[in-house]
């Protein structure tokens, strides 16, 4: 089967999470990159076009020109990759699910809750799949433990610890000229959260994704800790979640010795569970009274889920660019299906998630505005 036809939104040469996309659209040979609009300008835009080989016609200044040229080509694009800063996603998105392109879009879904609500209405109202790219739920570890939470392994779930720490903005770099800084800490590009929309909607995103609870309350104390920082870079949240479980969660990106911290504990009244993205091949299970067991990627003990999102033997690294690849690939499955006008059940994030996403985010900041008031989502 040919590749699906592949179209990005930003990514160009400068920016990191433009290669990470293209590296994991690529390793299942599932998708082609054969269109862009890579920058903010048209010159930025060709250039870095140019440098990943496309031809000069499908390099495009911006994402309408590129929406609309596209939909009219034979050979135009299936689905389009939307890798930009968070302002841009739903104007993007829109250009594309009105004219029935599938749409691959990073987190958080929006830079507002209001955008968020018009970005779901505009993907429901579409023939298009919309697909957010939370990348951590994709490692083979975190499948088995969301399939060992569902079939009660755990038992009865209590307590739900989830952090994500980095340091990368321990100082002010966004005013020594960092690119990814700039827009992250800019409330009119990156939306009302820093770091809790940067970072802490992953952390809340692949606690839900494991737990399968759903999110009573919470109360959150947003921190800026850097000078003239206009957004948080410290996030503390408690959560009460229905059911009764409670959960705690912190993400920095201010935290010296953490590069990408990113790790999750669940215990119930049978068990618990803990996974480190940095250490992503090995989930830790202990059964209440019992010693701790290591369970491996695609090794003994593997759950279905485990294996399918495997590539290769028990053993060999597999880390965060094969996860980011199932979300392509899976993407892919989804894309092919529909058109036969069926889409399976499927364990991808969806613009319902990003909703929710950008509902946390939200809570947390008119929460932190109360002085850590409980607010609901």
């Amino acid at each position: 089967m040919k590749p699906i036809r592949l179209g990005m939104i930003g990514g160009g040469n400068d920016a990191f999470i433009g290669g990470v996309h293209r590296i994991a659209s690529r390793i299942d040979g599932r998708f082609q990159l054969v269109a862009g609009a890579l920058s903010s300008t048209a010159e930025k835009s060709k250039a870095s076009g140019a440098s990943l080989g496309l031809a000069e016609d499908r390099c495009y200044g911006d994402f309408t020109e590129m929406a609309k040229r596209e939909a009219r080509l034979k050979d135009g694009v299936e689905a389009v990759a939307i890798v930009t800063p968070n302002h841009v996603h739903y104007p993007a998105a829109r250009e594309f699910l009105k004219r029935g392109i599938h749409v691959i879009c990073d987190k958080p879904l929006t830079s507002t809750l209001a955008d968020a609500k018009k970005l779901v209405a505009a993907a429901e109202k579409s023939d298009a799949l919309f697909v957010l790219t939370h990348n951590y739920t994709g490692y083979p570890m975190v499948r088995q433990a969301r399939e060992m939470v569902r079939q009660g392994d755990l038992g009865t779930l209590r307590v739900v610890q989830v952090e994500y720490p980095q340091d990368w903005l321990t100082d002010p770099v966004e005013a020594d000229g960092s690119k990814q800084a700039e827009w992250r800490t800019d409330p009119e590009r990156s939306g009302a959260g820093g770091c809790v929309g940067d970072i802490g909607t992953h952390a809340y995103n692949l606690a839900r994704f494991v737990t399968g609870l759903q999110l009573d309350s919470l109360a959150a104390d947003l921190s800026t800790f850097v000078e003239g920082r206009r957004l948080d870079d410290n996030v503390h949240v408690m959560l009460r979640f229905d059911g009764g479980a409670k959960g705690m969660l912190w993400s920095s990106q201010v935290a010296p010795g953490n590069e990408n911290g990113l790790r999750l504990r669940v215990y119930g009244d049978k068990g618990g569970l803990e996974w480190a993205q940095e250490d992503p091949n090995y989930l830790w299970f202990t059964p209440f009274g019992e010693p701790k067991r290591l369970l491996t990627r695609n090794g003994a003990g593997a759950t279905a889920a485990n294996q399918s999102a495997s590539r290769i033997p028990g053993g060999h690294p597999e880390g965060y660019l094969e996860g980011f690849a199932n979300i392509y690939n899976e993407a892919a499955d989804l894309i092919v299906a529909a058109r036969d006008g069926k889409v399976p059940d499927h364990l991808l994030p969806t613009v319902k998630d990003g909703l929710e996403g950008v509902a946390f985010i939200d809570a947390c900041v008119r929460s932190s505005k109360r002085d850590a008031a409980w607010v609901k989502l």
